[in-house]
């Protein structure tokens, strides 16, 4: 444990009071139909910082109810895409102005590290101001070769009233994933976020009333999965649901929807790996692993949990690897100089560790970690940085998500075993590869089943580049313009010119 670089207690000071989170609903803020609250304790400080109001099946019936009723009545939906764009870009402002106090609710209800969260809400506000600009850039198409009698019309038109379910791991950011690019398109949504992080999407609830979003436009529900959830994606007047989340509540969001065929677009989670060949810069990669596995203490469905290294460097990279890691500051999330905070829950925290344990007594070594940290003055749960080698690719560690902050050691002899390590998975979410010679660096970007591929870095992303993934780690886009596209619907509109149409029936 004294090997370990471990931040004690900062003087940031736990709030006396809870902050209250209440459901918003047509406009209004409103305690549950039935008066029903729950508690957020936080993670890395043991007391209460959130009473939230408890969403139930009567709280989801009027969010949705008055999504649907915005909507039809053109209150959003109708009006230009610059007026949209002129609310959101307030949004933005308005999320800079309040970034402080955003980040400080989400350090408490997450434990993610305080300057961490900061980056968050400011990549946010990035993507509020990037969502604004695809609003006045929506079009359709107009086919004038049908010949001298036609001409045809594609509108791309919102897709109506969006269910958007958000996790507890970027509470703030994924919900600026996917909210901005459905009001540039014109839709109406009812979102509920994660019942262990509410407190931030509550927040974002008071800067788009203030920026003047119409009433019913932007609904919030708090809760829990069932039954709040469960309305929000079978309700018929419910025309999509979006979800970041596990890939098995994922599937139960499919199989709830298949009733009324809605739209579903779905982020799943990911094994992710990332490929090292002998000819990289290893100082690069050894720092890029290092920050992929323990950023946000690995409970990321991006986390470069997953290295396959080249046999021929397999013993040095995982020296650097775990001499790094040991250099990494783990402790209290609101001390600025921490980068790796608490787990979310007790219960998450036991999960990480049995996959750790079931690798040892299946022969896999752990040069480092193990096993929960102790973090002086603070009451929460903290898990030790963890590199787990002799690795097979059978082990469960090695093949499903761990969401913590746990490393797996793979090695490999060729490009082509490589490739087949890496698409040996049920998830498709990213993959890295690093080498100086780009030539296999393109070859790797070609092969590789993944939604995103990575060259000599790790987890850049823009507001511009599409996100998402294959296979098990979900459906659909986020961000770009084809985060956009997500939320339009294509109508065909073909018109005769003139009065030349041949009578059917003489």
């Amino acid at each position: 444990m004294s090997e370990l670089n471990v931040v004690s207690i900062s003087e940031a000071k736990i709030p006396a009071e809870p902050f209250v989170a209440r459901h918003l609903i047509d406009g209004e803020w409103r305690g549950s139909a039935d008066a029903a609250t729950f508690e957020r304790t936080s993670p890395s400080h043991g007391s209460v910082v959130t009473i939230a109001s408890k969403g139930g099946e009567a709280d989801a019936d009027a969010a949705i109810a008055a999504a649907r009723l915005a909507f039809d009545k053109g209150r959003w939906s109708r009006t230009s895409g610059k007026d949209r764009a002129t609310v959101l870009l307030k949004v933005a402002d308005l999320i800079d102005r309040e970034r402080e106090r955003i980040a400080f609710m989400e350090t408490l209800e997450s434990g993610k590290p305080i300057s961490q969260a900061k980056a968050e809400i400011e990549g946010a506000s990035d993507i509020w101001r990037y969502a604004a600009s695809l609003a006045r850039t929506i079009h359709g198409e107009s086919h004038n070769s049908l010949g001298q009698d036609f001409l045809g019309l594609v509108l791309k038109e919102p897709v109506g009233v969006v269910s958007i379910i958000t996790p507890w791991n970027f509470p703030f950011l994924i919900v600026s994933q996917k909210l901005p690019f459905a009001l540039a398109a014109g839709c109406t949504a009812v979102v509920k976020p994660s019942e262990m992080t509410p407190a931030t999407t509550v927040i974002l609830g008071e800067l788009l009333l203030e920026a003047g979003i119409p009433a019913g436009v932007v609904n919030i529900v708090l809760g829990f999965g069932d039954p709040v959830g469960t309305a929000m994606t079978a309700d018929k007047r419910v025309d999509m649901v979006t979800f970041t989340g596990s890939t098995g509540v994922g599937k139960a969001i499919v199989s709830a929807a298949s009733g009324t065929l809605k739209k579903v677009s779905l982020e799943l989670g990911g094994k992710n790996p990332q490929v090292i060949f002998p000819d990289a810069d290893l100082d690069s990669a050894v720092d890029a692993v290092v920050f992929g596995v323990y950023f946000n203490a690995g409970e990321c469905c991006n986390s470069g949990s997953r290295i396959i290294v080249h046999e021929d460097i397999a013993e040095k990279f995982v020296a650097r690897t775990v001499k790094l890691s040991r250099r990494v500051p783990f402790g209290d999330p609101l001390d600025p100089s921490t980068k790796v905070g608490a787990i979310i829950t007790p219960e998450h925290q036991n999960k990480i560790d049995t996959y750790v344990q079931e690798a040892k007594a299946s022969g896999a070594e752990v040069p480092l970690g193990g096993g929960a940290l102790q973090v002086p003055g603070l009451n929460g749960q903290f898990y030790q940085p963890t590199v787990v080698t002799n690795v097979s690719s059978a082990m469960p560690i090695a093949r499903e998500e761990v969401f913590g902050p746990v490393l797996t050691v793979l090695t490999f002899t060729t490009l082509d075993e490589a490739i087949e390590l890496v698409n040996d998975a049920d998830y498709g979410l990213s993959a890295g590869v690093w080498s100086e010679n780009v030539h296999t660096c393109l070859e790797f970007a070609r092969r590789a089943n993944a939604g995103t591929v990575w060259t000599n870095t790790w987890m850049d992303g823009f507001a511009e580049l599409p996100f998402g993934g294959i296979k098990e780690s979900g459906q659909g886009r986020e961000l770009g313009k084809y985060g956009l596209e997500e939320f339009l619907e294509a109508k065909t509109v073909t018109m005769r010119i003139g009065r030349s149409r041949e009578p059917w029936v003489a």
